[in-house]
């Protein structure tokens, strides 16, 4: 346990290096995830970071156990009026051990994709930790997609990261950096263009 949480603080610590210095106007550039901006997503970590197991439950039940809604209303709360105030809450959470009632090492998962959610548009890179990616697509390959995972996903398609030990999956090959193989399987098409192999087309049409 101790280990994931490690990891998941210094991606938050990672992330605010990466924003602390940059222009204002930046961080209302569209992200990876939907509709949000940078700014949206940053708002959602810390969120999902304050998030407790009671109050992950409350929240979905006022939310009339809609998701989108429930994110929706995580973000207007946590969305400062500057992107310096959304940055120092983040800051303020960076430290914090709670979590909704999931796998603790979706966790991992939350801080590595929205990391790339936001990175990636800004031109911004990272060399993420290899086991933080690797434990992100296995819990990701492991939940359904009702949840926002890819379980039935791997069940047409081999996932083969060509930088990690790891091979997901059963159907024709779909080969690149298991960061890749893990934001395509969470539905950032961005990633398709990093990956390669016969059932690069099959997981295309699956997105």
């Amino acid at each position: 346990m101790d280990d994931v949480w490690s990891m998941v603080h210094a991606e938050r610590a990672a992330l605010i290096d990466d924003l602390v210095d940059l222009d204002s106007e930046r961080w209302n550039e569209p992200s990876l995830c939907g509709e949000w901006t940078v700014h949206d997503v940053v708002a959602h970590l810390v969120d999902t970071a304050r998030t407790t197991r009671l109050g992950f439950v409350v929240g979905l039940a006022r939310a009339r156990f809609d998701f989108d809604r429930l994110n929706a209303r995580g973000v207007e709360r946590e969305r400062g009026a500057s992107p310096q105030e959304t940055l120092e809450r983040l800051r303020r959470v960076a430290l914090r051990t709670s979590t909704p009632p999931a796998p603790l090492d979706s966790r991992l998962v939350e801080e590595v994709v929205h990391g790339e959610d936001i990175r990636r548009p800004l031109g911004l890179t990272r060399s993420y930790p290899a086991e933080a990616v690797v434990r992100s697509l296995r819990l990701q390959t492991r939940t359904p997609a009702s949840f926002g995972g890819a379980k039935e996903l791997v069940a047409r398609v081999r996932l083969t990261a060509v930088d990690a030990d790891i091979s997901i999956g059963d159907g024709p090959d779909v080969r690149g950096t298991a960061l890749s193989l893990l934001l395509a399987v969470s539905g950032r098409r961005v990633a398709l263009d990093d990956l390669d192999g016969p059932g690069v087309g099959t997981l295309a049409v699956a997105l």
